[in-house]
């Protein structure tokens, strides 16, 4: 789990609970009606945008800002050196017994076993990565459009709340009330957005990178392996694609 998000959701809504709870009853910023417009009518215009297969899996996609278990890049590097040297002394049948923990290397590497050509090797797994970027890209762009459109349905749901309460003006001790429900719209659609929403878009985008430079890394990994490289010598290739800070030093 990402300790990160969940911490930093559970500390954004606590403190706007507490401060709500410490100026009074907490329930009377509670209105039904309110979050229908809000949350029914944020999704369903999303909706709009959509097909409903997209829609359902950008739920799927959520889960990985807050259940995301990266592999370590420099793992991949030290297993990759391993797998290399089996190869190289050994043949690529050899892998076929080998102990890969990553699915994406594993699936690779047996492609490789089966005697298939670099070319169709790289080119399938290839499209793995993009069919990937595009998978995650499409449920980065629903909750993009989940934070930009929350406060606009509060907002409408604002002005349902002001024209009802404009058509009641004859009763003066219901103005108050009437108007406090009218503006809890707007506050549910600024929550969603800024502390839900628009956060996780942000969350999803640098997990979408780290998983792309991982299957960018492993694709080079498998190339290298069956073009039987020096382990040493894929082993400064893979650095390069890490941050300078990340990088570990290579023995001579």
């Amino acid at each position: 789990m990402d300790i990160a998000s969940l911490l930093g959701f559970v500390l954004g809504i606590g403190i706007i609970i507490g401060a709500i709870a410490s100026g009074g009853d907490i329930l009377l910023f509670v209105n039904v009606p309110s979050l229908l417009i809000v949350i029914g009518g944020t999704f369903g215009v999303t909706l709009m945008r959509i097909s409903l297969a997209h829609f359902l899996g950008s739920f799927a996609i959520l889960g990985k800002a807050f259940f995301n278990k990266q592999e370590d890049p420099n793992i991949l590097i030290d297993d990759a050196v391993r797998l290399a040297d089996v190869a190289r002394k050994n043949g690529l049948l050899a892998l076929e017994d080998e102990d890969i923990s990553d699915a994406f290397m594993q699936k690779g590497l047996m492609f490789c076993v089966d005697g298939h050509e670099p070319v169709f090797v790289r080119k399938i797994l290839r499209q793995e990565i993009d069919q990937m970027v595009i998978r995650n890209e499409s449920g980065q762009d629903m909750w993009k459009g989940v934070g930009d459109l929350a406060p606009a349905m509060g907002m409408i749901g604002t002005l349902v709340g002001l024209v009802q309460m404009l058509a009641n003006m004859s009763d003066p001790a219901s103005i108050g009330p009437a108007m406090a429900i009218a503006l809890l719209t707007t506050l549910y659609g600024a929550i969603i957005a800024n502390c839900f929403a628009i956060p996780m878009v942000d969350k999803l985008s640098r997990v979408l990178e780290a998983e792309k430079i991982n299957k960018e890394l492993t694709l080079e990994i498998i190339s290298g392996i069956q073009e039987g490289m020096n382990p040493k010598v894929l082993e400064t290739l893979l650095n390069s694609y890490l941050a300078e800070k990340k990088r570990r030093e290579t023995e001579n």
